[in-house]
């Protein structure tokens, strides 16, 4: 008797939580939906779309519109989470093959040394240790992606969801400018097409704008473009986890009050368990395709969701300092690899 009555009391509680997140799900879901529909027929980037969209529909997560705050809350955490484990299906130790040693050094150093350049030159502007982590990392690893990751272990302050919103944004709109103008660049160099798919891959902030950037050079360059690119996303779970010792060891030292996150979060080990079977080809293809897609609509849901919860006012509030940092970030990284390639390319 007891356990059907605790059975009863479970499913009851579920239907309560699903009747107070449902809203501002579904409204995440149709602002996502728009955004891939206007990215399809008009060009414009989803990630971007998605973001701006949310944006306009902040007033549903405001006081008066409390019903939809808890469902948009559990997009932005936990459909994220959700996104970013996925995305491990498309990682694959294979993918590091044939490139060789030097330009596959020339990448990870890339991204380690732009994290560190973040930091360093958050320090110098006064602009906190979190913030140089958040723009340094979705700058070297994959845009809006790696900073709602990076996001997901900070710990949180008043700014925080300003600064994610800051960081998505720029990346994306950098990462557009990047697209169009990085190919001009590797025929300015008369790069061959392997070089140039490393430059492009290794540079351009989020996935698509690197697909579309190679794949405008050509066939051959917009394959190595995205094999280098998906080698930077490998880096998303290491970085990660080395940011989440990090804080937990901070918040040990009593800098850094309230709960401890865990060592290793969830959706990282999701993503390293999905990377490590993809490599070892227990993922069929087909399933590899689906988890990839399925990824993608979770992170732009979780963006529309990210949205909706800050005001255009906060945006702005986050001064010059900031913009100046992400686009030095980014001309780092470009500099960083351009030097890479001319030296070791071939």
């Amino acid at each position: 008797m007891r356990a059907v009555l605790q059975s009863k009391l479970s499913l009851s509680d579920t239907r309560l939580w699903a009747r107070r997140i449902w809203r501002g799900l579904l409204v995440s879901v149709m602002v996502a939906v728009t955004a891939q529909f206007l990215s399809e027929h008009y060009g414009a980037p989803a990630m971007l779309m998605a973001l701006l969209l949310g944006i306009a529909f902040h007033f549903l997560v405001e006081e008066d519109a409390a019903s939809c705050k808890e469902g948009v809350d559990f997009t932005a955490r936990t459909v994220l989470r959700i996104g970013v484990a996925l995305l491990g299906a498309r990682i694959s130790v294979e993918l590091m093959i044939g490139l060789g040693p030097q330009l596959i050094a020339v990448v990870v150093l890339g991204v380690v040394l732009t994290i560190l350049f973040g930091l360093l030159g958050a320090h110098l502007l006064g602009r906190g240790w979190r913030f140089g982590l958040l723009t340094g990392g979705s700058v070297a690893i994959c845009g809006a992606s790696a900073a709602m990751a990076i996001a997901a272990v900070l710990p949180k302050n008043e700014q925080s969801e300003r600064n994610l919103i800051f960081t998505v944004l720029s990346v994306t709109v950098l990462s557009t400018i990047a697209m169009i103008a990085y190919p001009i660049l590797t025929e300015m160099f008369s790069f061959n097409d392997e070089v140039s798919g490393v430059f492009l891959g290794g540079t351009i902030h989020d996935v698509a704008q690197v697909v579309g950037a190679g794949f405008s050079v050509s066939d051959q360059t917009g394959e190595v473009a995205t094999m280098v690119k998906l080698i930077r996303v490998a880096m998303l779970a290491p970085v990660v986890l080395i940011i989440s010792i990090a804080v937990r060891r901070y918040a040990e030292n009593g800098v850094e009050k309230g709960k401890r996150p865990p060592i290793l979060p969830t959706f990282v080990v999701g993503f390293l368990i999905f990377a490590t079977l993809n490599s070892l080809h227990l993922i069929p293809g087909f399933l590899v395709d689906a988890m990839s897609s399925i990824s993608r609509w979770a992170l732009l849901i979780s963006i529309a969701a990210v949205g909706m919860k800050t005001s255009l006012k906060r945006i702005l509030d986050v001064g010059g300092q900031a913009i100046a940092l992400i686009v030095a970030e980014t001309l780092f990284i470009a500099l960083f690899v351009l030097l890479g390639v001319l030296l070791f390319g071939h």
